[in-house]
């Protein structure tokens, strides 16, 4: 348990580290030291440390009963009642159709749904047998994993277009390797061992085959393949994602759990570490990850998943949580939280994030950080166990360590004063005006550059928070179509800059690339405020005829937040304006003062202020209609959309916006 003065040493620990007196882009951008995975662990001395398959027992298989009645009561309830409504449920069809609809129409929303329902089926499944062991679900199981064994293809349509043969359908003789169908590979593999020889009792064909179709599909092109984009191998310029980790923590876990062969087995998870050196090998020291905090469940998250499995299956032989940057890589995950699920949603990710509470304790656990096991911990109840995240191993691991995580469960939750972030994909400050609590006013603002993984044009881009609600806001993602990953991305709305707050420049938005980035970045924080200014005017082209653009953003702490615009154009322009994003009502009360009234969860419409020099600029508010099923969960139907636009034609800008609560 986390004693009190335990936790405000901890505390005071993390602000010194976070909190500077001026901080620039150049601090902390850069690992200090390249990763050595695959040099530490060579092939060989995998062979040597590397349990056996016999011996190594990650969880109880369904042979263990002493394992299975050791799960808490409230999970037990939990994973029964999805067993059966999954044995009620028939297994999805996934017809040729279906799957052209991605080269026909766009949409890939409609197999992956169907897909990812076989597979959450499954698990649903082989849960509730494990815990009942009465041959109930057994039927059921077989015929949803041969069913996935049936499948022409375990990759997505969206992945499927980098094979050779053209069509929109998947060639059976070129597998392709992708987040999906490595995930598939773990969730057979985990099948086979929960349930042994259980499946012999149905048919002795079913493990056969399943062995086969994991190493037909997954193990060998993997092996015998090194240009898959993910991998890091090729000469791809942008530093691997989400995509390398997530693969690998799933490969890692197929070939440990399915692989006979000692020394195979050894040699893909070494070739597993050496592509997870390329992701490693220009992380930023800071743990950033550009994607958004949504993004770091399948990538800092899985990180730590193939990591934790290394050890496990190592005895506790290979340990690599003493590395700095790894251990950063976990802290993010609560950096980057504002309050309850809100979080500080750049790039792609969404503004709601549900953290997996038992993943976030165990690498706290791993990296020896009280503030991170929090974050699992705190105020945990057993409906918050993640047991269906399309992750068959994540949900084992949470119901076999839940005991443990429940026994912290009255810690407080970590929600620093203050963190910067400064490495070159990032620049992120947050604030808050209270460590520790959601109550007040809250800030976050970033800098880099138009060229992050899932990037949205927002070099400047600043967000605000009362009483743990929305005030001004990233709109976040609409959902995945064949458009996102294109050319034509920049079309969809949520990605331009005048959907951000953020301005329009002689009616120019920002543009995409890595030279579209803030210069002279700058942070400081003290016990009263914290800011951090930037010049965006390169965010532009030239077109925009902006010289500067000088952005601060500052938290006065229990005061205000002032939002500064002083600008240098080449020419006289009234054709400036300032865009806000808001899921508030917004009332222009009189020339120069904006009332917000900003629906709350659980308590009265937070009240704020905004002023602004009427003199200067005049005030509209519009209505943008929201349609997209993603937006509409997070935002409802509308959000509200002000423009403050220059009143005269001028050379320099010189505006101040600034937020206050209403008392």
């Amino acid at each position: 348990m986390i004693t009190t003065e335990r936790w405000l040493g901890v505390v005071a620990v993390s602000v010194a580290l976070l909190t500077f007196p001026v901080s620039t882009s150049s601090q902390l951008s850069s690992r200090p030291s390249p990763p050595v995975l695959a040099a530490n662990w060579s092939a060989a001395t995998l062979r040597n440390v590397l349990l056996s398959r016999a011996s190594w027992k990650p969880v109880p298989s369904i042979a263990d009963r002493a394992g299975w009645a050791s799960v808490p009561a409230g999970l037990k309830t939990r994973i029964l009642a999805d067993g059966q409504k999954a044995l009620n449920a028939p297994v999805p069809e996934l017809p040729a159709s279906l799957f052209l609809e991605y080269t026909r129409t766009g949409n890939r929303t409609h197999f992956e749904e169907a897909m990812f329902k076989r597979r959450d089926r499954l698990h649903a499944l082989l849960l509730a047998e494990c815990l009942e062991d009465q041959g109930r679900f057994l039927d059921a199981i077989v015929n949803t994993v041969w069913a996935i064994a049936e499948e022409s293809s375990w990759t997505i349509p969206a992945h499927q277009t980098s094979q050779k043969a053209t069509g929109g359908l998947p060639d059976v003789e070129e597998p392709i390797v992708d987040l999906f169908a490595a995930q598939t590979a773990h969730s057979i593999a985990w099948t086979l061992y929960l349930m042994g020889d259980r499946l012999d009792t149905v048919s002795p064909i079913v493990r056969t085959r399943l062995v086969r179709e994991v190493d037909r599909r997954v193990l060998t092109p993997f092996l015998m393949r090194d240009d898959f984009w993910w991998m890091g191998f090729g000469t791809r310029a942008d530093r691997p994602n989400n995509w390398n980790p997530w693969i690998n923590s799933n490969i890692i876990a197929a070939a440990l759990l399915v692989e006979a062969n000692t020394a195979r087995r050894a040699e893909i998870v070494h070739k597993a570490l050496r592509s997870l050196d390329k992701f490693l090998g220009p992380y930023p020291a800071d743990g950033s990850c550009d994607e958004g905090p949504a993004y770091w469940a399948r990538a800092g998250a899985s990180l730590f998943e193939a990591l934790e499995l290394l050890q496990s299956a190592s005895g506790g032989k290979i340990n690599e949580f003493a590395d700095p940057v790894i251990a950063n890589i976990g802290r993010f995950t609560y950096r980057t939280r504002i309050a309850g699920t809100w979080v500080v949603d750049v790039g792609d990710s969404d503004p709601h994030v549900t953290p997996d509470r038992a993943l976030a304790y165990r690498y706290g656990v791993a990296i020896n950080d009280p503030l991170l096991r929090a974050f699992g911990a705190s105020g945990a109840t057993d409906a918050d166990a993640s047991l269906n995240d399309r992750s068959i191993g994540r949900a084992l691991l949470t119901i076999f360590g839940w005991n443990a995580l429940m026994a912290e469960r009255g810690a407080p939750t970590p929600l620093p004063r203050d963190v910067w972030l400064p490495s070159e994909d990032m620049q992120l400050m947050a604030a808050r005006d209270r460590e520790g609590s959601s109550d007040g006013l809250f800030v976050a603002a970033w800098g880099a550059h138009n060229n992050q993984s899932h990037n949205h044009n927002d070099v400047g881009n600043a967000i605000v928070f009362a009483d743990g609600t929305p005030v001004l806001i990233d709109v976040g993602r609409p959902e995945y179509t064949a458009q996102t990953f294109s050319n034509r991305r920049y079309e969809i709305w949520a990605m331009q800059s005048q959907f951000h707050n953020l301005p329009t420049i002689n009616g120019l938005d920002q543009y995409d690339g890595r030279a579209a980035a803030a210069t002279h970045v700058t942070y400081t924080a003290s016990d009263a405020s914290a800011s951090l200014t930037m010049d965006i005017a390169k965010a532009y082209t030239p077109a925009a005829g902006v010289q500067s653009w000088i952005r601060g953003v500052t938290l006065n702490r229990g005061r205000n937040v002032t939002i500064t615009d002083r600008a240098s154009l080449t020419s006289a322009s009234k054709d400036v304006a300032l865009n806000l994003m808001t899921p508030c009502d917004v009332t222009v009360m009189q020339p120069g003062e904006l009332h917000f009234s900003c629906a709350s969860v659980g308590h009265a419409p937070v009240k704020m202020t905004a002023r602004y020099n009427a003199a200067a600029e005049t005030a509209t508010v519009e209505r943008k209609a929201i349609d997209d099923p993603l937006l509409k969960r997070a935002w409802g139907d509308h959000l509200n959309r002000i423009r403050l636009v220059a009143t005269a034609a001028t050379k320099t800008i010189d505006w101040t916006l600034t937020l206050s609560k209403q008392p």
